[in-house]
């Protein structure tokens, strides 16, 4: 009988349900891609996507049209008063406004970058406001600070040791090590403690 709870090589004959059931490192996904000749680029959710499609249908995920060239800059440099439009771009250019307005601890977190993506018609005033926010609530000890999804190991741990403060960080990535290799979500479950109950 078939071991379900085993994890699976990844190869072509790994069917959709396994694949998506399984934690995958970015490096394995991109291993697979380029051995099955398709493009190794992108996010981890992307290549994810990709494969999904290629196990699913035997055919490359068609690609989004790509952009073509943006043409020489000719509006002025970011100011306080600039609009955030829906073309709005974590760029080199605004990183440096940014940097230049708040100083060099600027850094682009999760929550500004979705405050850019969703305000649009704020401006980057606005964005400075919502960046010197997110600061002031880091200071609060209950605040948790927003992790992207794609960051399944990070997100782990931090709620590994928020739940078990007296544990150590080596515990925590021997349960994150048990549970990427068991079906079903990443996320951290009381019950992973189990694993260091073993010894």
């Amino acid at each position: 009988m078939k071991d379900t709870t085993q994890r699976p090589p990844l190869h072509s004959s790994i069917s959709p349900a396994d694949f998506t059931r399984f934690y995958w490192l970015k490096e394995e996904l991109q291993d697979f891609c380029r051995r099955q000749g398709l493009p190794a680029s992108g996010g981890k959710q992307e290549l994810a996507a990709r494969i999904l499609y290629f196990l699913e249908t035997g055919k490359l995920k068609p690609m989004p049209a790509t952009r073509r060239s943006a043409p020489a800059r000719t509006t002025a440099p970011p100011t306080l008063h600039t609009i955030i439009t829906k073309d709005y771009r974590n760029t080199e250019e605004n990183r440096r406004f940014f940097k230049a307005v708040i100083g060099e601890h600027f850094h682009f977190t999760t929550n500004f970058m979705r405050f850019c993506r969703e305000q649009v018609g704020k401006t980057f005033g606005d964005a400075v406001q919502e960046w010197y926010r997110e600061q002031a609530l880091k200071k609060d000890k209950n605040y948790k600070t927003e992790i992207a999804p794609q960051f399944e190991y990070n997100r782990y741990i931090r709620d590994f040791m928020a739940d078990n403060p007296g544990s150590t960080l080596a515990n925590a990535i021997r349960c994150w090590k048990y549970k990427k290799a068991q079906p079903g979500t990443n996320a951290y479950s009381k019950s992973d403690l189990d694993v260091l109950r073993e010894d």
